[in-house]
């Protein structure tokens, strides 16, 4: 009698797939949405130290020297100027046309230098993933951070234009997209750290050009930085 009642409590071999084949189901709807916050939520920490670092950075500069980087008296020295103010593991150059596999594993090719710019927008995609970006406002200077983030350097005195930029989980790792791991800085005339996307940088957009889910343009990502750091649920909103 005892014999029969176990057998009875016992679960069957249907029963045993069909409850592993809801858990799945289950698993299967659940997962990526909690991998995807878990990613994003990476994103956010690692963009604000990120920011707090470049800052820290051009402040000990001042603090040093007593005069504030600015746009207008920055002639291609950007990076010699400010990269030994950050905690440097490697030293890209201006990208990875050097010989080195280490440098080619972790830095963007940069293949202007070489004359070959057919493939100079083939790293990076805009912020919907819908095109490919131009490497030209990152093609100044590289390194890479103790952290694995990758900094890129824009110095054009003819333009006034000084950009200091991170991708904040390094080259290797996705999205790598403008606006979701990789974001844009403006130092400005006053030597002021402007998160770009903030009114008065190149790529302000009263209509959201260059931070949009439908935008075309090229460029569409780089105007997100100011967004990212300021809007409680921008990065919950990331696909």
């Amino acid at each position: 009698m005892k014999l029969k009642m176990k057998l009875r409590k016992a679960f069957t071999m249907t029963e045993v797939l069909i409850t592993l084949g809801i858990i799945g189901v289950v698993a299967a709807m659940t997962l990526p949405p909690l991998i995807n916050n878990n990613r994003n939520k990476t994103l956010e920490t690692a963009l604000k130290k990120n920011y707090s670092v470049i800052e820290q950075a051009l402040n000990m500069y001042y603090a040093q020297t007593g005069e504030r980087l600015n746009s207008d008296t920055l002639d291609y020295r950007l990076k010699t100027i400010i990269m030994p103010y950050f905690q440097v593991i490697r030293d890209c150059g201006r990208g990875s046309e050097a010989s080195s596999e280490a440098l080619e594993k972790t830095c963007i090719p940069n293949y202007a230098n070489n004359g070959d710019t057919s493939k100079n927008s083939t790293n990076y995609k805009t912020f919907n993933g819908r095109a490919h970006i131009n490497l030209t406002y990152f093609d100044d200077g590289q390194f890479v951070l103790n952290d694995g983030s990758l900094i890129l350097l824009e110095n054009s005195p003819a333009m006034k234009r000084a950009y200091i930029s991170v991708d904040v989980n390094g080259y290797l790792k996705n999205p790598n997209r403008l606006g979701q791991d990789l974001f844009m800085f403006q130092i400005d005339e006053k030597g002021r750290l402007m998160p770009m996307g903030l009114e008065g940088t190149d790529y302000y957009n009263e209509t959201d050009e260059y931070c949009s889910a439908s935008s075309t343009n090229n460029m569409n990502g780089a105007g997100c930085t100011y967004k990212a750091i300021n809007e409680k649920d921008y990065f919950s909103k990331l696909k």
